[in-house]
């Protein structure tokens, strides 16, 4: 991981824990059916010591996407829904960090960590989590508090959700942000 903020102050980061991840057009093939219950349950945990917490909402561009503005499906989960007050930070594409201004409201507020959680692993969670510790912040994502679906393979070979969740999780350990489930990282905080 690249040495950046120095700060112990860390940010919880929600990403694109909305209805849309409920169509059934994403398949059945969903790993962490916690999932949602861990991010409420580091939601509860930043919120009682007043720690800095950034949702992020895809608005998608395409027009057939379950993310598309304007529809019920794109409204945030309600068991992680944002709080009054809470900072929601709207991105088109799959890294929380480009065309938004997250990593200037990050160093702004003095934040040297960003803990990821959210959905999908191997497209939003991993392009964000490898922009983060690109520039420099710790980054830990959340094993448990992500999730993803079954696809094909470059090869058109099948990948569970178990399997392409894995991958994405040992693509970003170690290089560009450490790999921690809820339990260790509550017990840590």
């Amino acid at each position: 991981m690249a040495s950046g903020p120095s700060s112990d102050l860390t940010a919880l980061v929600v990403i694109d824990v909305q209805k849309a991840i409920d169509d059934p057009s994403w398949g059945d093939d969903r790993n962490n059916p916690d999932c949602e219950a861990n991010i409420a349950r580091l939601l509860a945990h930043w919120r009682a010591r007043g720690w800095p917490i950034f949702h992020v909402r895809h608005l998608s561009r395409e027009p057939r996407s379950t993310y598309r503005p304007g529809q019920p499906l794109c409204e945030f989960k309600d068991e992680v829904a944002p709080l009054a007050g809470e900072r929601v930070i709207d991105k088109s594409t799959n890294s929380a960090f480009i065309g938004t201004p997250l990593e200037r409201e990050l160093g702004d507020a003095g934040i040297g960590r960003v803990v990821i959680t959210g959905v999908i692993t191997n497209n939003s969670v991993e392009a964000t989590a490898r922009m983060s510790g690109n520039l420099g912040f710790d980054t830990i994502v959340v094993s448990d508090a992500t999730a993803t679906f079954g696809r094909r393979d470059y090869d058109g070979h099948w990948r569970t959700s178990a399997e392409v969740h894995a991958m994405s999780l040992a693509n970003i350990d170690g290089e560009y942000a450490r790999v921690m489930t809820t339990v260790a990282l509550l017990t840590s905080a």
